[in-house]
């Protein structure tokens, strides 16, 4: 039996299957099984009443999970789908309250990754696949990464590389009247949904700090990664401007920065190279801190990304990641 019929049939049988997207690895299950719905909570530590974003493989499947779709949705999908934008509209009924978080909208997208889109055309409904890790820590980019983070939870993880993009999709808010709003940034920024849809979105997040960022309307769902602390390292992670971080560094430190090293480093620091190029950059985040947090280091500085909106995906991670870093948190206690 072939990898992804047996996917296909673990999914049928109501278990998980993790899946390589071109964002990160996914934690797959049936979105219309309640039960195998569970076990993605389960495994990953994750409240309940926090959504799920559901994988479709056609366009056409939109109108099977959701209803009121407007033409700006439509239009989106075909500019972007397969790829990392995630559209909120209102729910279509029968859609599982774990999928939604008991709200009245639902997230939807197809992934532009092709054995994320074999398993979903051999399936041939919706997968609800957050990613496959424990909630609140970071994301996973290869199958090693998920292996390392859930072990035997997961029955199947399907290889499929390292993720292209590195980082989660873009999450649009189109569910209500008026200006859409980006509830998450990601690859696909404001300007490239205005020359699609001719209405510029407003955004959150367009600062480095999530906490400056301007606030969501009091009406916008919940969705996912938008918690405070998010996408953390247990090592102790701190966000600053360059000089900030020198005067700060010290034995036993990494510091990250896209920068130029200075002629003279603080004594006993590792000078962790970052790319300055904000695609690269985001290909990389998240493995870099994988791989700084297994590494010896007493505390991950990283070096705060420029205020452009090329940048706004990633100020967003590591704002987030900075806010939950450490040993001692809430995410754990979840497991």
């Amino acid at each position: 039996m072939g990898e992804i019929q047996r996917a296909v049939q673990l999914l049928q049988q109501g278990e998980l299957v993790a899946l390589p997207t071109e964002t990160v690895y996914g934690l797959g299950a049936h979105a219309r099984n309640p039960a195998a719905l569970a076990k993605i909570f389960a495994a990953k530590g994750r409240p309940s009443d926090h959504p799920l974003i559901v994988h479709l493989a056609d366009p056409a499947q939109l109108d099977d999970w959701a209803i009121q779709i407007p033409d700006t949705a439509r239009a989106l999908a075909a500019a972007f789908w397969p790829g990392p934008l995630t559209l909120i509209l209102k729910r279509a009924p029968g859609v599982p309250d774990l999928v939604t978080g008991g709200q009245d909208t639902v997230g939807l997208r197809i992934p532009g990754h092709p054995v994320a889109l074999e398993l979903l055309r051999a399936f041939g409904d919706g997968v609800a696949a957050p990613s496959a890790n424990r909630f609140g820590r970071i994301s996973p980019t290869t199958a090693q990464h998920v292996r390392q983070e859930l072990g035997d939870r997961v029955p199947l993880v399907l290889e499929g590389g390292a993720c292209e993009v590195g980082l989660e999709s873009t999450i649009l808010d189109l569910s209500r009247e008026g200006v859409p709003t980006i509830l998450r940034p990601g690859a696909i920024g404001p300007d490239d949904i205005a020359r699609v849809i001719g209405i510029r979105p407003r955004l959150r997040g367009e600062t480095p700090a999530p906490a400056e960022a301007e606030a969501p309307p009091a009406d916008a769902p919940r969705v996912s990664g938008a918690l405070a602390a998010h996408y953390a390292p247990r090592t102790p992670l701190l966000l600053a401007p360059l000089p900030e971080l020198l005067a700060l560094a010290a034995p036993g430190d990494t510091l990250v920065a896209h920068s130029p090293a200075p002629a003279i480093l603080p004594a006993g620091i590792t000078w962790h190279p970052a790319p300055a190029d904000p695609a690269a950059y985001g290909h990389a985040l998240y493995a870099t801190l994988r791989s700084l947090d297994e590494s010896p280091c007493t505390r991950i500085l990283v070096e705060a990304p420029p205020a452009d909106l090329p940048w706004a995906a990633i100020a967003d991670r590591l704002g987030r990641a900075a806010v939950g870093s450490g040993p001692q948190d809430s995410t754990d206690t979840l497991a």
